[in-house]
């Protein structure tokens, strides 16, 4: 049986960096949370714990924002490891495609999401106060028509970005438990 940092030939599979590897849970798991408080607080009757939840959401998306950019900036200026080559060779062309059109949609709607939802909130006139303290410009102009055209679109997104984490999630289970690669390793903390 192959351990987290070896592929079942006991060659060594190149890890993520550190850096990498805390961007990817942190971003992971604080989106998933978003999606969770996002569901509940819609069906919230109006209350102040809504109004509160709301712009803690808000807060919070453009938090995540801020970290997609550190995460992209990241990506581009350190390469990650590639797929070892025994893994790439075994995969049939759907799966490699899939793989990269996985990464790929999900790089876009780590910015999607949460930049339709400042449009969003920008046109239904509620700025956005990050934390509480520091205001951001709106993102469109205020206009309610604009807004009920914008609201199903950061529905959707965000349905789209969780889907397609849970598709990332279901390959590593797949290359963790059916395939018994060790690729799942190189994004789990631990030692080099």
């Amino acid at each position: 049986m192959a351990t987290p940092s070896t592929s079942p030939s006991s060659a060594p599979v190149a890890r993520y960096s550190l850096t990498a590897i805390v961007l990817h849970w942190v971003l992971g798991l604080a989106i998933l949370g978003m999606f969770g408080v996002g569901l509940y607080m819609t069906d919230l009757p109006f209350s102040p714990t809504r109004l509160k939840l709301y712009n803690w959401h808000k807060w919070a998306g453009i938090t995540l924002l801020a970290l997609a950019v550190v995460r992209l900036l990241w990506r581009v200026t350190h390469r990650p490891p590639a797929l070892p080559s025994a893994i790439a060779d075994a995969m049939p062309a759907w799966q490699r495609w899939a793989h990269h059109g996985t990464h790929h949609a999900l790089y876009a709607l780590f910015f999607v999401v949460p930049l339709i939802g400042w449009a969003y909130s920008s046109a239904a006139g509620f700025p956005i106060v990050v934390f509480g303290v520091l205001p951001l410009p709106d993102f469109v102009p205020v206009d309610k028509a604009l807004a009920e055209l914008i609201k199903p679109f950061h529905e959707i997104s965000a349905f789209a970005l969780v889907g397609l984490a849970g598709l990332h999630i279901a390959a590593a289970f797949k290359h963790q438990w059916i395939d018994k690669d060790g690729l799942i390793g190189r994004m789990l903390p631990g030692r080099r």
